[in-house]
């Protein structure tokens, strides 16, 4: 439930504190006070599209911060855990969790869960299990064939539940199988030219049987093929410089004679012995190049324009393939994986028999699914529908009759029914869909009378009304009000309304004042309780808070509120 809320620079509203707590809160205030800006932030709160329309003007930003009492474990929890949030627990297995939301006059939003930054989406997933939110809107949505479904599915309970998941799985497994099926069959041609192009690439590779790195290695073999003369002659003239072969000196006798000369004259000076291991060491490595040198020029002279010839034909082959592929490691992961997936287009005949029959076999289990499903929703629309009827009763529409319509409809992930709620408000009314034979006032009634009998097999923590009593009033306002107050015996009830029938039964009667300095509106809320409380219903009744015959009436329906909370 709402524990708290605190709202600033949000509409009209400059700063007030909105001690809600469980029960039946009732929310009045006069015409542009801000009442709606209430459930506007309560929106926020649970994830709404935010607009920059709603800062106060002259504000930089609107904020709203909330605290509910939530149980610390569960799927609340664990919603606000993965958002990085946490709850605090206070005992009792229950735990406060802190949201929050902030939308600047650019229309930028910022939220936060449990204490945590976090995408306003979560909010959205939380609200899910925190709150119902009713208003003229959700009245439109009554309208709709999906709402009235989910509604039924509601009343069903777990049963119903259990029963939609498991078709939900059984008909995402068959149009699963029917696309992997409708692709084999009208793909059927394409995957042919593709395993015969296929079939043909892995020849071609196998044929050549390329190396890694082997276009590379190549194109070094043949740049040095193509220049093996100048090579040659290069490597001759450094050869015979470090061997003596020719008219060359012979550049090791040369670091010997050096080494010699050293070695005379450095037995008394460090630094020459230093130099002297040098070029001892470079009398070696002479050695070693000149060695190197005369194998690389025996490679040369064994190496010769047949060599080349062969090399260049390599180099085509290899280059084809690369030409094919886009690079010698493409067509290698060909060979690669090309065997695993030819056998895969090879094997679509049988393929296709196997996804035929298992199609075949998951469409049978949808159909007996969705025919529990079906049985189950029109056990529970019976039982819906007298319950709703004989709640209508008791909301002032005595000879009102309602009845919820199971029938069958297009396959979809929530089952192949129709549901339609009829209505037939008066003795001798044909039954009609309530989204054509309900005024507004009759369809807040039947939204409220929904939402009682739900709330006894699906309760929901917190209920929020936005003016569900627009087009009511006198004896069924107060019947509105005495549903309201037996709705609040199981789950919070917050109501935006104008009319005191309805507020009497509050527990809880918060006012939303409206000051002017002449420049601004700004607007706060206050709990009303004893005189004040008699002033603010007064004023519902009659707009006139110190009328001594409003005083007394307000006094009357305020005593018939208590009485019906100790009755």
């Amino acid at each position: 439930m709402i524990e708290q809320m605190t709202l600033r620079d949000l509409g009209v509203i400059a700063q007030a504190t909105l001690p809600i707590g469980p029960g039946f809160t009732a929310i009045t205030g006069e015409t542009g006070a801000g009442k709606t800006m209430v459930v506007t932030g309560l929106g926020l709160l649970l994830g709404a599209r935010a607009d920059s329309g709603v800062v106060r003007s002259g504000a930089d930003q609107a904020v709203v911060e909330g605290v509910w009492i939530v149980p610390d474990a569960g799927a609340v929890s664990d919603r606000v855990s993965e958002a990085g949030g946490d709850v605090e627990a206070i005992g009792d297995g229950r735990a406060e969790l802190y949201l929050g939301r902030t939308v600047t006059a650019e229309g930028r939003s910022r939220a936060s869960v449990g204490g945590r930054s976090a995408p306003a989406g979560v909010l959205a997933d939380l609200a899910e299990h925190l709150v119902v939110v009713h208003g003229q809107s959700d009245q439109l949505r009554l309208r709709s064939g999906a709402a009235q479904r989910d509604a039924l599915d509601r009343f069903g309970g777990e049963e119903i539940a259990a029963a939609l998941a498991a078709y939900r799985d059984a008909f995402a497994r068959q149009r699963e199988l029917a696309a992997e099926l409708t692709e084999l069959t009208e793909r059927g041609a394409e995957r042919a030219a593709e395993a015969e192009a296929l079939r043909a690439a892995l020849a071609q590779i196998e044929q050549v049987d390329p190396q890694p790195g082997e276009d590379v290695a190549l194109a070094q073999r043949a740049e040095r093929l193509a220049n093996a003369e100048e090579l040659r002659q290069a490597a001759a003239v450094a050869h015979d410089a470090l061997s003596g072969d020719g008219d060359t000196p012979d550049v090791g006798i040369l670091l010997a004679e050096a080494r010699r000369a050293l070695d005379r004259a450095a037995r008394g000076d460090e630094t020459l012995a230093a130099h002297a291991a040098t070029l001892d060491d470079l009398g070696y490595r002479a050695a070693d190049l000149a060695t190197e040198l005369s194998a690389y020029l025996a490679d040369l002279d064994e190496s010769g324009p047949h060599e080349l010839a062969a090399v260049e034909e390599r180099r085509a082959a290899v280059g084809a393939l690369v030409r094919a592929h886009g690079s010698l490691d493409a067509a290698l992961e060909v060979q690669r994986t090309g065997a695993l997936r030819l056998a895969e287009l090879d094997d679509d005949g049988d393929r296709i028999a196997r996804l035929r029959a298992e199609e075949e076999a998951a469409a049978s289990a949808l159909d007996d699914l969705a025919v529990r499903l079906t049985a189950l929703r029109r056990a529970a629309a019976e039982r819906l529908s007298a319950a709703v009827t004989d709640e209508l009763r008791a909301l002032a529409l005595p000879d009102a009759r309602v009845e919820v319509q199971v029938t069958e409809g297009t396959a979809s992930a929530s089952g192949r029914d129709d549901v339609t709620i009829l209505l037939a408000p008066h003795p001798g009314a044909d039954l009609r869909p309530v989204a054509r034979s309900a005024s507004g006032g009759e369809l807040s009634r039947v939204m409220l009378a929904i939402e009682v009998v739900i709330a006894g097999a699906d309760s929901v923590p917190t209920f929020v009304f936005d003016e569900i009593d627009a087009g009511i009033g006198g004896a069924a306002a107060i019947e509105v009000g005495r549903r309201l107050a037996r709705l609040a015996e199981t789950s919070q009830v917050i109501v935006v309304t104008h009319l005191a029938q309805v507020a009497a039964f509050a527990t809880n009667h918060l006012s939303v004042v409206k000051g002017s300095d002449g420049a601004v509106t700004a607007s706060s809320v206050r709990a009303l309780a004893g005189a004040d409380r008699e002033a603010e219903m007064a004023r519902l009744l009659s707009g006139l808070p110190d009328s001594s015959v409003a005083l007394e009436h307000a006094r009357e329906l305020l005593s018939l509120g208590h009485s019906r909370l100790i009755g």
